[in-house]
């Protein structure tokens, strides 16, 4: 069997169409209680499947207070990644302990077996989840469902702008958002940016390109609303309604042109609060790959600080 598409270290797309993922080190539910927080898997729907992780903080028996929730988009080119990666885990844990708020980390199903809009349909369902199960599942027994937040890294960052549009416009969406963090968001366009163009055919545009073909619809170009948001259609109006946004950037990251022109977008559509955060020194998604460093830590501190105004 030949490799048609490759992303050496992640993912081979091989010639009958099949597809080879090379998965990371995993990580199981946290049942120890030393660690300030619990986890557990959830199924969202057996029928596609859509799965989750809950982290939820260690409490009292005699605790009422409700907590935040925050919806969770992994990254990966919506290609590859899982909330069960050990660095996924460990910064997601690690982020419920420090801001006493109930995580669902959604996985959803990849691409090129499930292309767009695939994705955004299975983490639109996990939001419809929360809100069913929130009678029935007792670890959401504490969550205050009107101070939801979204957010994600890279790919999972375009679904939470996604997840945002969709729920302005669907006059049934059972949850109500109140601000995203977006990480290193995940974008693109047939319009090359400066730093795609000083890169040249080099690797970093090559590796994007692969993921947004194998991601998008076939016959689709980066100019799909899927990829370029540009190509969103939405009001006047419902712009004003999209909830504050903080977009976090990493100085290193090949990305981080577009993570720029994505808050000056939000912003030239009248969107009311739109923050910008830079990582100094720091690469894309380094929360992922070194989710215990001092600079994980402070990421933690400003998506609390973003929280806590609301």
């Amino acid at each position: 069997m030949s490799i048609r598409e490759e992303v050496p270290g992640f993912l081979q797309v091989l010639s009958d169409g099949s597809v080879k993922r090379f998965v990371p080190e995993i990580a199981p539910p946290s049942t120890d209680s030393s660690l300030g927080y619990f986890s557990k898997d959830v199924t969202i729907d057996p029928s596609k499947p859509i799965t989750a992780r809950i982290f939820i903080p260690n409490a009292p028996p005699t605790s009422v207070a409700r907590l935040p929730v925050l919806a969770y988009f992994h990254g990966g080119g919506f290609c590859i990644g899982s909330t069960t990666w050990l660095g996924y885990h460990h910064f997601l844990g690690d982020f419920c302990l420090a801001s006493q708020c109930i995580v669902l980390s959604v996985d959803y199903r990849l691409a090129p077996e499930n292309r767009l809009p695939v994705a955004y349909e299975d983490c639109y369902a996990s939001l419809e989840w929360l809100s069913r199960s929130k009678g029935t599942d007792p670890w959401l027994e504490r969550a205050d469902l009107s101070r939801l937040f979204l957010s994600g890294d890279s790919a999972g960052a375009n679904i939470a702008h996604h997840m945002a549009i969709r729920a302005l416009q669907d006059a049934a969406c059972p949850v109500s958002i109140v601000g995203l963090m977006s990480i290193h968001p995940y974008f693109g366009s047939e319009r090359r940016t400066k730093m795609e163009l000083a890169d040249g055919g080099g690797k970093s545009v090559s590796t994007n390109d692969l993921f947004w073909r194998l991601s998008i619809p076939e016959g689709s170009d980066r100019d799909h609303p899927g990829c370029n948001f540009e190509m969103a259609r939405m009001s006047a109006e419902e712009w004003r309604r999209f909830p504050a946004v903080v977009v976090h950037v990493a100085e290193l990251d090949f990305l981080k042109e577009r993570g720029v022109k994505y808050a000056e977008f939000l912003k030239g559509q009248g969107v009311k609060e739109v923050e910008m955060v830079e990582a100094k020194g720091e690469q894309h998604v380094y929360h992922v790959f070194h989710p215990k460093s001092e600079a994980t830590s402070l990421l933690h501190k400003q998506m609390i600080h973003f929280m806590k105004r609301f």
